[in-house]
């Protein structure tokens, strides 16, 4: 069996929203350039899987939890591996409410006269 370059890509892109799903808030060492700090967690994202995005291909979605205290909205590109872009925006309260573990679902806006609905959580 050979695998295509979209099929690898879409199991790739599986395997990276896995290790996204991380608890939100605690530690304040990001470790953005991929070392080891005396075992500290890189910075946790919240995000959404590819179940959770309505009529997904290929968008992916991850808010960094230094995000959920924001005072204005926050908008985010949820391209992933597909050919297009789509953004959503979170509200203040939609951060808090992320950040109280609850779900939240915003549409994506529209391209190529389709649209998502992104349901993001926080585990």
């Amino acid at each position: 069996m050979t695998m295509t370059r979209k099929g690898f890509l879409g199991a790739a892109t599986g395997g990276a929203i896995l290790l996204l799903l991380q608890a939100c808030g605690g530690g304040d060492d990001d470790n953005s350039n991929g070392s080891s700090n005396s075992g500290a967690a890189a910075a946790p994202q919240c995000s959404s899987t590819g179940a959770a995005i309505s009529g997904n291909h290929g968008h992916v979605l991850a808010i960094a939890a230094a995000d959920l205290d924001s005072a204005t909205d926050k908008t985010y590109s949820i391209a992933g591996t597909s050919s297009h872009d789509h953004s959503v925006t979170f509200t203040p309260a939609q951060l808090q409410a992320l950040k109280a573990g609850q779900s939240v679902t915003v549409a994506s806006t529209t391209t190529f006269q389709h649209a998502h609905d992104v349901t993001a959580t926080c585990v």
